[in-house]
Parts: C-alpha cells; sequence; structure tokens
C-alpha cells in the first residue's frame, strides 16, 4: 500500500512538474475592490469616465524561469495583476496587457502598492485585462545583473512571462484568450519594440500580438539625436555608465579588461562602488560630472565617434529596433519637450519604419510643452484609448472617444510647461 501511495505522490509531482515549465510561484501581495479604487481615483483627481472601474483585482508576485544573455536558465519576477470577473464575462477569455517599466537601477523587491506605472496596470486590470509587469531581467526578486537597454533580455522576460500566465491562468481557472497588448515608457518604450518584434518575427506561430505602443523610447540607440546629450549638460549622467556596463555583460568580449578601466579616475571607483543594485539612478547621477562623456577617457570617446566598427558602437547598433516593419498595429508615442529621450528619435523610427512599407504604425503627440514624466500620464491615457478600440473591434486602433478626448484637452491646460518647453519658447520669441 505505501509503495502505491509513493508512486502515486510521484506521479502527481512529475504532472505539476510537466504542466508548470515556467512558472515557479505565485504569491498574492494585494487586492483592491472597487470601493477602494473609487477612493484611490478621488484622490488622485483621476476622473471614471476617463479610467473607468469595472472589477475587482488581486494583486500577485510570479517567479518564473527564463533565460540569461549567457543562455542560462535563472528565474524573474514580476507583478500580474488578476481581474475578479463574475463567469458571464469571462466568454472569450481575458486579454493581456504587458506594460514594461523605465529605467531602474536600485534591485527593489518589494511591493510598494500601486505607484508609478502599477497604477497605469491597475487600470487594464479593472477594465478587464491580465496586467503583466515584469521587472525586466535582474530586477525586483529575478537573478543576476539586469542588463539595461538590450533587446533580447528584455523581450525575453515578457515572452517568459507570457508564458508563465498560461500556467497561472489555468490554475486560477481564469482564461487567458492569448491577445497580447503590449506597452512600455522610457525603456520600456524599447522594450516594448523589442518585445512585440521578437514575438512577431520568431514567434508569430505562439503569440498573438493584437498591438503595441512603445513611448519615449531610444529605438535608434546609435542615433546622433540621442548620444547628443552624452555631450552637453544632462541631468541624467548614470545613464551612460549603465548603459556601457550593461553591453560589457552582454557582449564580454566587447572590451579587453575591466570595463570601468574606461572611465577617468575618480569615477571608475565610484561608479564600481555603487552600481551594484544598492543606489537609485538618482544617487549615483549626482555623483557624476554635467556632461556624461567627461567621465569617460577622452581617446576612447575619439574612437567611439570616429571608427564604425568599435566594439561599443557595434553593441548598441545591434539593439536599435528602428529597422524593421510591424505587421501588427502600432502607436508611437512621444512628447517634444522630454528633456531624457529626444523626441526625434521617435520620428525617425516611425519614418524608417514607413519607408519600409509598414502600414499600421501610427504616431501619437503626447504633447509639445510637456517633460519626461508628465509625458507618461498623457501617454498611457492614448495607449489604452488605442488598445480598448481594437479589443472593440477596431483593426487599426483609434484615438479614443471625442468626449474623453474633449476631457484629457481640458486636463493639458492645467499642466506647466516644462523647463525645455520655457527654454524653446524664449529662443523663438
Amino acid at each position: 500500500m505505501k509503495k502505491i501511495l509513493v508512486l502515486f505522490y510521484l506521479l502527481l509531482l512529475v504532472g505539476l512538474d510537466s504542466r508548470a515549465q515556467h512558472l515557479v510561484s505565485y504569491t498574492k501581495v494585494d487586492s483592491f475592490t472597487t470601493d477602494s479604487l473609487r477612493a484611490l481615483w478621488k484622490q488622485n483627481k483621476i476622473k471614471k469616465v476617463i479610467v473607468p472601474i469595472k472589477y475587482d483585482f488581486d494583486v500577485y508576485e510570479v517567479i518564473y524561469k527564463t533565460i540569461y544573455v549567457n543562455g542560462d536558465t535563472i528565474t524573474a519576477s514580476g507583478y500580474i495583476f488578476l481581474p475578479l470577473m463574475p463567469t458571464k464575462d469571462l466568454d472569450g477569455g481575458i486579454p493581456a496587457s504587458i506594460l514594461n517599466h523605465g529605467t531602474e537601477m536600485r534591485v527593489n523587491s518589494n511591493w510598494n502598492g500601486l505607484k508609478g506605472m502599477q497604477a497605469v496596470v491597475a487600470a487594464y486590470a479593472t477594465d478587464g485585462y491580465y496586467g503583466l509587469y515584469p521587472h525586466y531581467i535582474g530586477l525586483g526578486k529575478g537573478e543576476r545583473r539586469h542588463v539595461y537597454q538590450h533587446a533580447e533580455s528584455e523581450a525575453q522576460a515578457s515572452i517568459d512571462m507570457v508564458r508563465a500566465l498560461r500556467e497561472f491562468a489555468e490554475i486560477m481557472e481564469t482564461p487567458f484568450n492569448e491577445d497580447l497588448y503590449i506597452s512600455g515608457y522610457s525603456q520600456g518604450g524599447h522594450a516594448a519594440m523589442a518585445t512585440h518584434k521578437i514575438m512577431e518575427e520568431q514567434y508569430s506561430d505562439e503569440f498573438t500580438v493584437r498591438a503595441s505602443a512603445p513611448a519615449s523610447g531610444a529605438y535608434y540607440m546609435t542615433g546622433g539625436d540621442q548620444q547628443r546629450r552624452m555631450f552637453e549638460p544632462y541631468g541624467h549622467q548614470a545613464y551612460l555608465p549603465y548603459l556601457i556596463t550593461s553591453m560589457d555583460r552582454a557582449y564580454p568580449s566587447m572590451w579587453d579588461g575591466d570595463i570601468y578601466e574606461i572611465f577617468v579616475p575618480p569615477y571608475d571607483s565610484l561608479l564600481r562602488a555603487t552600481m551594484t543594485g544598492e543606489y537609485s539612478i538618482g544617487y549615483v547621477s549626482k555623483r557624476l560630472p554635467e556632461v556624461p562623456a567627461d567621465m569617460i577617457y577622452p581617446a576612447i570617446v575619439e574612437k567611439y565617434l570616429q571608427d564604425s566598427t568599435f566594439p561599443l558602437r557595434a553593441a548598441l547598433a545591434d539593439n536599435d529596433l528602428y529597422d524593421w516593419a510591424p505587421q501588427r498595429p502600432m502607436l508611437l508615442c512621444y512628447c517634444n519637450s522630454d528633456e531624457q529621450v529626444d523626441y526625434r528619435n521617435t520620428l525617425f523610427t516611425y519614418n524608417f519604419m514607413k519607408g519600409l512599407g509598414a502600414k499600421n504604425v501610427r504616431l501619437s503627440n503626447g504633447g509639445k510643452k510637456y517633460d519626461h514624466n508628465t509625458c507618461a500620464l498623457f501617454t498611457s491615457i492614448q495607449t489604452k484609448f488605442f488598445f480598448d478600440s481594437i479589443r472593440k473591434g477596431k483593426k487599426r486602433g483609434r484615438r479614443g472617444p471625442i468626449f474623453k478626448r474633449f476631457l484629457i484637452s481640458l486636463a493639458r491646460l492645467a499642466v506647466k510647461p516644462s523647463d525645455v518647453a520655457v527654454n524653446r519658447k524664449k529662443l523663438k520669441d
């Protein structure tokens, strides 16, 4: 009898293992009712007519298997927002919205509520979408170090999280209908673009991308407009060493020796001590020269500028994402006064894609006077309108209902212009 029981449990374990190929664990970290959301919306002056509240939802932290840049199997983490819908509303299953967050250097592994872009995910969850919020590889509770602006690993994190979602949905008995809506802001814009591209070009038989909306991302990594900011005063200097050291992890043969050798003293030792995942990008930036390029030996800067085969330049070019023609609808969002990511990067990408024959790519200007952080709010709303229209059957997507767009226009009037917009107006005057 004991042998039979042991055999039964072994078979049970084998069955669980065969089903859970990607999902390692899931833990509920929060719950939100429609009443609590109404109070939160009121507190933050969010109009329910703009961001409707329909369903309660739970938030789960998931750990799942993925692949590191060297081919190792590792774990990554993220949040799944599970809408709690009545059975009558589950016909046809639930679509999933993947939202990729902006640049983070500090590894933050604890749930901290609906802050930042997590509040945007909540807007999808309460409206009947699965909300996926990947932490990328190397952030959250994942293993190894993050590889910043590395297209393949950004996409891999989302791809394997969707695979984990399938297993999670089966366990929860809440059907996932395989429809994917992919968005992201800043680094998340680059990640959203990478995810759409790789899913469409390499996994079209596995994934159904209904639409994507990358926003304010650096898709043209080697582009002159974006690079120019490394040679002028810039308030986010740590982006440059974060990018260089990340490329060194992704392309170990890029630099023969210690990558920190390219930084002049005292920044070589300072960066080695602070770029550990313990400090925020703001903390590190405040300790760096105002002009980012000044922390690198001039001879190396000159090689980068003059030699198109220079390894760092080749690594960045490998992560350019403008040179393709999406088949599924894409909305490219930007703001003219973005002080972190040059808006012309988006315009270049759009024009290049159209030149390749892309018919389903559209541009959306979030506003001429908004800085990077304010732009995130308005482009997130534009993205939600766009996705909702496709979900309702519009093939190429729409900008949203006229009345809602009118209310957004009124809200814009209350927003102060960024310093970039003010300075641009002064120059014109």
